[in-house]
């Protein structure tokens, strides 16, 4: 039997509570859609319908990753294989990291 995929609520739920326990109150942006026009803040429901995107498509993608498997006959294919990188959304930031 396939998972059922969280309903709305449930990820407001789950997004909410991430962001508290990083200190982040999405209650300081206003109400709705609409940005704050003096501060240009996005609006609550805004932010909550880009983070379920995000959760629904980019979250599942990285998640399923495996690395390839390889070759039991050949040990410098095994030994490269081993050494690559897991998936990132913004690898030339690691990149940069590693230069230093």
């Amino acid at each position: 039997m396939a998972p059922t995929p969280p309903t709305d609520d449930q990820l407001n739920t789950l997004i909410v509570a991430q962001l508290a326990s990083l200190g982040i109150d999405l209650d300081q942006l206003p109400a709705g859609t609409v940005a704050d026009p003096v501060t240009g803040s996005p609006g609550r429901d805004s932010v909550l319908a880009s983070l379920r995107s995000f959760m629904r498509s980019t979250v599942p993608t990285l998640a399923g990753y495996q690395l390839p498997t390889p070759d039991a006959g050949d040990p410098a294919t095994a030994m490269a294989l081993s050494q690559q990188p897991a998936p990132m959304l913004y690898p030339s930031i690691s990149t940069e990291w590693r230069k230093l």
